[in-house]
């Protein structure tokens, strides 16, 4: 991924927390030159002193039969929004603002063992909250053997690539309008730029 220096984030805790919080991306692989892609659910875990990204397939999909032991790319992205040039105080291009993590690694197959285990992780992840949570342990066997229909995955990380174009080239005065124009946009993710730049703007 092309990155500026501005805009690079090496920090490993404020990486580990945004894969984290934005759990949602696209694993990308190549089979027979051609690159293949699936959106799925993520999990960043440790083990031992390796760190690993999780996940499965479903085993319907043709991906997973291809990528033992090859090499992956996983993309996470948090919020984005267009930046208006007419929120500078002079003329200039509009640009994008936005957070962005590349994982890259090997692919290892999972076992049944490992998959119930990051399954059960993953329950507890979007689930413990709720007021009935559906927990793994609590499943009846026959639910439990809709296991068989996936296929689980972890990609031992070896290189990190962060960006995070926040208008850090900005003057301070430019900023704060950026931060106004963004939270004036009727747009979400707008909204979360805008509430994630205040947030940077008063570290």
């Amino acid at each position: 991924m092309f990155i500026p220096k501005l805009f690079q984030v090496t920090d490993f805790e404020e990486i580990k927390g945004f894969v984290e919080e934005h759990s949602f991306g696209s694993i990308v692989t190549v089979h027979n030159g051609r690159p293949v892609s699936t959106h799925l659910p993520f999990q960043f875990r440790q083990f031992g002193e390796e760190w690993y990204v999780t996940g499965h397939f479903a085993k319907a999909n043709p991906q997973w039969k291809t990528i033992a032991e090859q090499d992956a790319l996983v993309m996470i992205q948090g919020p984005h929004a267009y930046i208006s040039s007419s929120w500078y105080t002079h003329e200039n291009v509009s640009t994008w603002n936005y957070q962005a993590v590349h994982l890259y690694g090997k692919v290892q197959l999972m076992n049944n063992k490992e998959l119930e285990e990051e399954l059960d992780l993953l329950m507890k992840k979007y689930e413990q909250h709720r007021p009935n949570p559906v927990l793994w342990e609590n499943l009846s066997q026959e639910t439990k053997q809709q296991m068989n229909a996936v296929v689980g995955f972890k990609i031992k990380v070896d290189e990190i690539q962060a960006a995070y174009k926040l208008s850090q080239n900005r003057n301070s005065t430019d900023y704060g309008n950026i931060i106004d124009g963004l939270r004036n946009e009727c747009c979400s993710d707008a909204n979360q730029m805008a509430a994630l730049m205040e947030k940077r703007r008063e570290k």
